[in-house]
């Protein structure tokens, strides 16, 4: 499936784990960090998935992306040849209105503590609800981007 990603982050400040609605365990790395094409490897509960995305438009809040399930045997290959590290995290889906919910990323190891909120839209002007947990927004800050955070993990931004 190939397409464009519209999709604005946020820090979480807050209490959303009583409002997920499941919760999925995630483990990702990358063969190639060049920011015109990512190439990510991820396994997502018993599944792979090969992902590609391209570089971000002016406001960071959009960019291509083709996505294609492989078979999580091949993820866990491809992952032994990927750049070094790895990103682990728990992933709550928070649904909110409108058919809209929150991917909030809980990471470990080297992200400890960092807590993320994403919300894939239909368009960069679609408005949502913004819960009381959503703290500040960081759509476009690279920093945030998961290739980033492999190389310049959240521990030493401190």
């Amino acid at each position: 499936m190939a397409n464009q990603e519209i999709e604005r982050k946020f820090f979480v400040k807050g209490n959303y784990k009583k409002h997920a609605s499941e919760k999925i365990k995630i483990k990702q790395a990358f063969l190639s960090t060049v920011p015109e094409r990512t190439v990510r490897i991820r396994i997502k509960g018993d599944k792979g998935y090969l992902t590609i995305k391209g570089i971000g438009n002016e406001s960071g809040a959009s960019r291509y992306e083709f996505e294609k399930e492989i078979a999580v045997n091949d993820a866990i290959d491809l992952i032994k040849i990927c750049e070094p590290g790895v990103i682990d995290k728990t992933r709550y889906i928070v649904p909110i209105s409108n058919n809209l919910f929150f991917e909030v990323d809980e990471f470990y190891g080297e992200n400890d503590g960092l807590v993320v909120a994403e919300i894939e839209l239909p368009s960069e002007d679609t408005v949502f609800e913004k819960p009381a947990w959503l703290g500040k927004e960081v759509t476009g800050d690279v920093r945030f981007f998961n290739s980033m955070l492999m190389k310049n993990p959240y521990k030493n931004w401190k």
